[in-house]
């Protein structure tokens, strides 16, 4: 199983590793995600378009032919050559066979202009779907790791928790049955034993729940097995970023597509404000008729034709609809400005929300850190002094309690972080997506 590109029409295996690690995720997910392979197929046809369209620049050859039977052959008035009279005679013979050979070269005309000149914008438009659409695929796998990620090891938390709460369980009812100490005690380390019990259990499902959902993203298969690899070092690491950098608001690829759509609306608005242009082309035709009264008799003879010549057409008066397309494309234009207005004014507003959260997941995750180390030392203390009957049940208990929620509270921060981190850049435009 292989991480390489392969054709459109099979995605190619993730690799064959039982663990991936984020870029190994990132880079499956870019090649097997369905909407992107959308994309990248719609480029496709973009590219097709443009040459449909633009085969109207080129000569259009075509043949014909026909073959007819007159049962009554047509009749024809004439002038009677003795008294003058108009009178009908019949012409012609009965059976006639034409095979014609036509051709038309383009020399102007309005509608394949536009083509030749939308033709890069359209080329542009397609690949910056594609780009969103790698955006759009890199963020979401990346908080989906991440997600996954922050339920494991909130699964490990409730893991060690409860290996302690059991083994403080035992010791508790062997202290009650002993007569060293009384119920409550035993009690209350039931109580926190079933909390940390049914905390696991949602973690554990909320795995398997998240694993689903960053296979959809990846474009796995529902059945296919999938283990994630992590340091927690270099988590760490990547969750710092600079927050000086300034926003470049022409780095979106959302002002970006804006702006090739305006580009395209430009060519719209001279497309109708040329309409009074005429278009003009060349012709010629070649004709072989074959006309006999026998069937029998009728390829013997051939009687060819041939000509060629210019065609102009001049648009004269089209019910003021050429002036009606111009305003309506010009307010179209004037509607893309405004999108583009609103289209900043979001985006500064995104990246306002993306450093704000970020800065406060980034102070949340440094205290959160202290406080680990902090209820670590705490717990290892009176946990000690418990042991020799220095402290009551109910320190420990608190303890532990502390020093699982500080546990919790800092994997989550460090998560939380990491995800405001892929939201930070993908608001200032700084989001890789080659992986």
């Amino acid at each position: 199983m292989l991480c390489g590109a392969q054709p459109l029409a099979s995605p190619p295996a993730p690799p064959a590793s039982d663990v991936l690690t984020l870029n190994q995720c990132l880079n499956v997910a870019l090649v097997n995600q369905p909407q992107l392979r959308q994309a990248r197929i719609d480029q496709e046809i973009t590219r097709a378009s443009n040459q449909v369209a633009l085969a109207a620049w080129l000569p259009q050859v075509g043949f014909t032919g026909t073959g007819q039977h007159y049962f009554q052959l047509p009749f024809t008035i004439f002038p009677d050559a003795t008294t003058g009279v108009p009178t009908p005679r019949q012409l012609g013979v009965r059976n006639v066979t034409t095979l014609g050979l036509s051709g038309t070269q383009t020399i102007f005309n309005n509608d394949v202009l536009l083509a030749a000149r939308s033709k890069r914008f359209n080329n542009r438009a397609a690949e910056q779907n594609t780009v969103e659409v790698r955006i759009n695929t890199v963020t979401g796998v990346s908080k989906a790791f991440y997600d996954v990620l922050l339920s494991q090891r909130q699964l490990e938390v409730f893991a060690q928790d409860i290996a302690r709460l059991q083994r403080n369980y035992r010791d508790a009812r062997a202290r009650y049955e002993a007569g060293i100490a009384d119920k409550t005690e035993y009690l209350q380390a039931e109580i926190s034993l079933n909390n940390s019990l049914a905390g696991r259990k949602q973690s554990l499902e909320a795995v398997n729940a998240k694993l689903a959902y960053l296979k959809q993203l990846m474009g796995l298969a529902p059945e296919r097995q999938l283990a994630l690899q992590y340091d927690t070092l270099k988590l760490e690491q990547d969750a710092v970023v600079d927050t000086t950098m300034g926003l470049t608001v022409a780095n979106r690829i959302e002002i970006q597509q804006l702006q090739t759509e305006k580009s395209l609306q430009d060519i719209n608005v001279d497309y109708y404000r040329l309409g009074f242009l005429p278009s003009l082309s060349a012709f010629a035709n070649y004709n072989t008729v074959f006309q006999n009264n026998e069937i029998s008799e009728q390829y013997r003879t051939r009687f060819p034709n041939s000509y060629a010549g210019i065609q102009l057409g001049l648009p004269i008066f089209t019910g003021f609809r050429r002036n009606w397309n111009v305003r309506r494309a010009r307010l179209q234009n004037q509607r893309l400005d405004e999108d583009i207005t609103n289209t900043r004014n979001v985006i500064n507003t995104e990246y306002a929300t993306a450093l704000a959260a970020y800065k406060g997941y980034y102070t949340e995750y440094l205290l959160g850190k202290r406080n680990l180390e902090a209820s670590q030392e705490v717990y290892d203390v009176i946990n000690l002094q418990y042991r020799e009957g220095i402290r009551a049940y109910i320190d420990l208990i608190v303890a532990q309690t502390t020093l699982r929620t500080s546990q919790l509270n800092y994997y989550t921060a460090l998560f939380q972080v990491l995800g405001s981190k892929v939201d930070l850049l993908r608001a200032t435009g700084q989001l890789p997506t080659d992986y």
